[in-house]
């Protein structure tokens, strides 16, 4: 598919990814899990590259959820050291690309914390497109958190109950600092969400594909962005009202 397939007047702004199957890739390899999640690092620049090029604005990548915590130790420590081989400047300065994380970041080992600050410091200056890392999150820990930020507050009485809205939430969300996802892609087969940004995509346009996580490419993206162009986005609204309005 080239870009002549897609409408580059309306390329999602922000896309959302649930990189799944690194795993099963390398089991079916005969290779050890680790393989797969190595492999899926260059499936991360791979796409990092292409939506800097497509002109997305943001890229929120889920990487390691609060549940994958309770995955073999073994695993767990190859994945915190991947992340910190895997963080070079050259993704980021090369794509002119913005770093950010999300999630409980004080679970991390202290040598991958520094590493994500000291990326994020080196990269707030590039302005084509942000890369979010989803690390150590999940959408009922972030809600929580939002919730127990919002009491503190009420009863501080710095803020009055009656005045929470889903403004007040949204600004307490660790996403705050972008707009909801367009397009949510998960890739390997499975159709669930995994408790992947529960608040961000009540209205994002969802798509699943069988491709694992390591061989999902360009023209995959590519093909995830024609199928979104192909929907009317009505956020409540008939098909009526949407035309009406274009």
């Amino acid at each position: 598919m080239t870009d002549s397939k897609i409408d580059m007047n309306r390329i999602p702004r922000h896309i959302a990814i649930i990189m799944d199957g690194n795993g099963r890739w390398a089991t079916e390899r005969g290779k050890h899990r680790s393989y797969g999640h190595q492999a899926g690092v260059e499936a991360v620049r791979r796409i990092t590259s292409e939506c800097t090029r497509l002109g997305v604005e943001y890229l929120t990548l889920y990487t390691f959820s609060t549940e994958n915590w309770n995955r073999p130790a073994d695993e767990v420590a190859a994945l915190m050291g991947l992340v910190l081989t895997s963080l070079e400047d050259e993704i980021f300065m090369k794509n002119n690309v913005r770093f950010r994380v999300i999630g409980d970041i004080d679970r991390l080992p202290v040598e991958v914390q520094d590493k994500l600050r000291e990326t994020m410091e080196h990269t707030a200056g590039n302005t084509a497109m942000t890369m979010v890392v989803a690390l150590s999150y999940s959408a009922k820990w972030e809600i929580t958190k939002a919730v127990r930020d919002i009491a503190s507050e009420a009863k501080a009485g710095t803020l009055s109950p009656g005045d929470i809205t889903e403004e007040t939430v949204a600004a307490h969300l660790q996403t705050s600092f972008m707009p909801d996802p367009d397009l949510l892609i998960r890739t390997g087969g499975e159709v669930r969400i995994s408790n992947y940004l529960l608040w961000q995509i009540a209205y994002s346009e969802l798509y699943f594909c069988d491709t694992y996580w390591p061989d999902f490419d360009e023209r995959c993206l590519r093909e995830a962005i024609a199928d979104y162009q192909g929907r009317q986005r009505r956020f409540g609204k008939t098909e009526a009202q949407v035309e009406d309005n274009d």
